[in-house]
């Protein structure tokens, strides 16, 4: 009866949160390595899945760099990398829009599976707007952001659908371009002025030592942030997802969160829990 009751209790602290997010918007990324195990995914479906059933409009960003490295290596396309961005020419252009619609579809296959309202969109038909990146060296088929085209994610929301996004952009020359999937998660929060923006890692959220589990920080401004990359204590590839979260919030979004997608419904607890489990980030 006790394990009930503490059920029970743990429903109630979650009235508030429920009440306060019915019909706002929050923009997921999920991708990784995490993206591969079906436990997690399956949690993290669940997640997103109940968030719907309350009433909250969830758009999930999903990456897949290692589908498509592991991808091109089949295909013995050498995998380039400058300052941590995929150099894409037109024949790893192809791996990357092939395997981004293969999972996108496999996302969308699996929420359907699990009971969930679903919709899956890729970024490069007339929704993520974008021009050639520049860099020190040229990338190919990268791009940056120029325009999001919410009316048509709010068109998907309104009707209550979880929106699946994959990060590819479309020039307007009509080339598709490839882009980070945490750049695509934030500018698509920052259009729709997203309640919250959500990073899935395999990490705990922002550590101040990475050996410590106990120096979890749990509450950071975006001040705060620029201090601690100077510092050096958030550094390597919590760098360019602290930023995206940071753009995120510059855009008009409130909240913008990292968390340990390997912790069993992390979403559910981080969301409507008083006291939440990873790092949260806020303009002041």
């Amino acid at each position: 009866m006790e394990n009930f009751i503490k059920k029970a209790a743990i429903l109630i602290e979650a009235i508030p949160y429920i009440h306060a997010f019915r019909r706002k918007v929050f923009v997921i990324k999920y991708g990784g390595s995490i993206l591969d195990d079906p436990a997690i995914r399956k949690n993290i479906f669940q997640d997103i899945i109940f968030l719907s059933y309350v009433g909250i409009r969830t758009v999930l960003v999903h990456g897949g760099g290692p589908h498509i490295s592991s991808r091109l290596k089949e295909e013995g396309i050498k995998t380039e990398f400058h300052e941590g961005i995929r150099v894409t020419d037109k024949a790893t252009l192809r791996i990357v829009q092939e395997e981004l619609d293969k999972l996108n579809k496999r996302i969308v296959q699996e929420i359907k599976e699990l009971k969930g309202a679903v919709t899956g969109l890729k970024g490069e038909e007339n929704i993520v707007y974008v021009e050639k990146k520049k860099a020190s060296k040229d990338l190919g088929y990268v791009g940056t952001i120029t325009n999001i085209e919410k009316e048509a994610l709010e068109d998907h929301l309104h009707k209550e659908y979880i929106t699946v996004v994959s990060p590819m952009g479309i020039s307007l020359e009509k080339q598709p371009h490839n882009i980070n999937a945490d750049e695509v998660a934030s500018a698509i929060a920052g259009s729709l002025r997203a309640e919250k923006f959500v990073l899935l890692t395999n990490v705990q959220g922002v550590m101040r030592n990475i050996e410590d589990p106990g120096s979890l920080l749990s509450t950071l401004t975006a001040d705060e942030v620029t201090s601690l990359i100077e510092q050096k204590i958030i550094e390597g590839g919590m760098i360019p997802k602290v930023n995206s979260c940071v753009a995120a919030l510059a855009g008009g979004v409130r909240k913008a969160h990292i968390i340990d997608a390997r912790i069993q419904h992390a979403l559910l607890l981080e969301i409507f829990t008083d006291r939440g489990i990873g790092t949260q980030i806020v303009k002041k």
